[in-house]
């Protein structure tokens, strides 16, 4: 499980992929890609469907940025998250953070091994959106039920 000090050096990091990024502006995904942006982050849309989404350049892999990112921000289903760390790992990224809302989100057990032994730092779970300040009251409500489950990071 992840540290408090992980996700925070994560976070620390302004420019990041966010990998799995939909198309629909609706989509959990992009509000999240917004909120990043709106925090002043210089957030690099990955999905390998698109040529561009939210009027920026996309990549269909990480290792397609450039110049390289370190961070990755994972979002898609879990059985696709190995893959994804693979392509971190090509592209020389140091942190990646597997995001998880309800149920499994993009953390699988592969990908973890996977990260542990080509020593990339992950984030394992969690929803970036419980550590931002001043986050929307639903999301502290999120971070405080996680807290009095025992489940907050240390």
């Amino acid at each position: 499980m992840a540290s408090l000090e992980q996700i925070q050096a994560f976070l620390g990091q302004k420019r990041l992929a966010f990998v799995g990024l939909s198309r629909q502006d609706k989509d959990f995904s992009r509000i999240l890609f917004n909120e990043f942006q709106k925090r002043g982050y210089e957030v690099i849309p990955v999905n390998p469907n698109a040529d561009e989404i939210a009027g920026l350049k996309c990549y269909a892999h990480v290792q397609d940025i450039e110049p390289p990112v370190e961070n990755a921000l994972i979002i898609t289903p879990s059985e696709a998250t190995e893959g994804v760390v693979q392509d971190c790992a090509t592209a020389g990224v140091k942190r990646v953070w597997m995001h998880r809302g309800e149920g499994i989100g993009a953390v699988s057990q592969p990908a973890l091994d996977y990260c542990q032994a080509h020593q990339i730092d992950v984030v394992d779970g969690y929803c970036p959106f419980m550590f931002f300040e001043n986050a929307q009251w639903f999301h502290r409500l999120h971070g405080f039920v996680v807290k009095v489950t025992g489940k907050y990071p240390q």
